[in-house]
């Protein structure tokens, strides 16, 4: 049996509207019926575009938004069924790493109090003294000072305050951590030490990783199995490898063909997806396959009426799609472009002028002209204090020019052409 096992979870947000009473108009489908598994010592990596519903199923294993139906079995125990106080003790076998390293810590406690918080809660250490001597050790595996413990967070960088986010995790010694984009916002140079800060630890404590993250070259790496999601269910799940090797869902071959490559000649000459359509709303989600109003394979005598099932297709390599088999052997023909068409010959094409051209009075253009006149031209008919009228001064005639410039072009406050 695998350590984390996730059955049909579904997270269902009600819409609510009225004045007086709130009635229940509909709901959003954040996390429409996931079911996957995680073994011990693993990296499972869950990857889609934002809004498809990875973190609110990172929080649903905690329990932190309510389980509309289904079931979240660790180690044998169905957490969905827990009543609130088992729930709360349970929880220090699970933890969570934040996306936002300084939302996630209270600045009014030092990093001494914010780790030995949870340590409190659920009777880690006999005294202070002992949990002290815990933190500073976690804090040293964790590339820290001890004497960051009398510090707050706003007196660290970027980097530090997830070390910070991963020690929290660490000092009450789960078996599964959830890591909720852990460096999306870091700098890159700062990534790659989380995430092999993050490898280390595994290695040296026997961790579960859940790597929720949208930057595919960060799941890569980090991962042993990684699973798709789009608009609320898992499309794809396969090794890391395998599926980087040769995806067999539309969605995660559009995916993984944003990637860039390094190689330049590579990088011209390989094959780019470029969907079409907006992404459908949560609430109103299509029906049959989800993804079959954005798929340039989509067939409408079945894709738009049934919803595939994630089935699998050898190799550990899992797929909910109807067509797989037809799509990788080249045998389905693309029902919708997957690329930006070029301007063909004929199309009109609008030109914006230069700031030069647009500088020239309109007065001083013929009518049928259609190159830049010269600007010797030009300077000799602008008009010149001797052509003011009357007894005039030259700033006097300067001055109602200028007022009633505005009012001749259209282009005056609340004018139009």
């Amino acid at each position: 049996m695998s350590l984390l096992e996730l059955d049909g979870v579904k997270v269902h947000f009600p819409i609510k509207k009225g004045v007086f009473v709130d009635r229940t108009v509909g709901h959003v489908y954040a996390v429409d019926g996931v079911s996957l598994k995680v073994e011990a010592g693993e990296t499972y990596g869950l990857v889609g575009e934002s809004g498809c519903g990875k973190t609110t199923l990172g929080r649903s294993v905690l329990r932190l938004v309510d389980i509309t139906e289904g079931s979240v079995v660790l180690d044998g125990t169905d957490l969905a069924k827990l009543p609130g106080e088992e729930m709360r003790r349970f929880r220090r076998r699970l933890q969570m790493v934040f996306q936002d390293p300084l939302g996630s810590l209270n600045p009014r406690q030092n990093i001494e109090s914010i780790l030995s918080e949870g340590m409190v809660a659920h009777g880690i250490g006999k005294d202070q003294e002992e949990r002290r001597e815990k933190i500073k050790s976690i804090l040293d595996k964790v590339g820290l000072p001890s004497n960051a413990l009398a510090r707050y967070p706003h007196e660290f960088s970027g980097g530090q305050r997830q070390r910070i986010g991963i020690a929290r995790a660490l000092v009450l010694e789960p078996d599964v951590i959830i890591c909720d984009e852990p460096v999306s916002a870091l700098d890159v140079s700062v990534q790659a030490q989380v995430i092999n800060l993050l490898d280390d630890l595994q290695e040296e404590l026997g961790l579960t990783y859940v790597v929720i993250a949208h930057d595919l070259a960060v799941v890569r790496h980090i991962s042993d199995t990684i699973g798709v999601m789009y608009l609320g269910s898992l499309v794809e799940e396969a090794p890391s490898d395998a599926l980087y090797a040769e995806p067999k869902h539309p969605y995660t071959k559009a995916l993984m063909s944003a990637v860039p490559v390094p190689d330049p000649e590579v990088e011209d000459k390989r094959e780019r997806i470029l969907l079409t359509g907006d992404l459908p709303s949560p609430a109103n989600p299509p029906s049959g396959c989800r993804f079959h109003t954005r798929c340039p394979w989509a067939q409408a005598s079945r894709c738009a009426t049934e919803r595939p099932e994630l089935r699998e297709i050898g190799g550990g390599h899992r797929v909910a799609c109807h067509f797989a088999e037809e799509i990788a052997s080249g045998a389905l023909e693309l029902t919708r472009p997957t690329g930006i068409e070029a301007v063909t010959a004929g199309e009109d094409v609008v030109v914006e002028p230069t700031v030069a051209e647009a500088e020239v009075p309109s007065v001083l253009l013929p009518a049928d002209s259609t190159t830049k006149p010269d600007a010797a031209a030009v300077k000799e008919k602008m008009p010149t204090a001797a052509d003011a009228p009357g007894d005039r001064t030259a700033d006097a005639a300067a001055k109602d020019s200028d007022a009633a410039a505005p009012e001749e072009s259209g282009k005056g406050s609340g004018g139009t052409v």
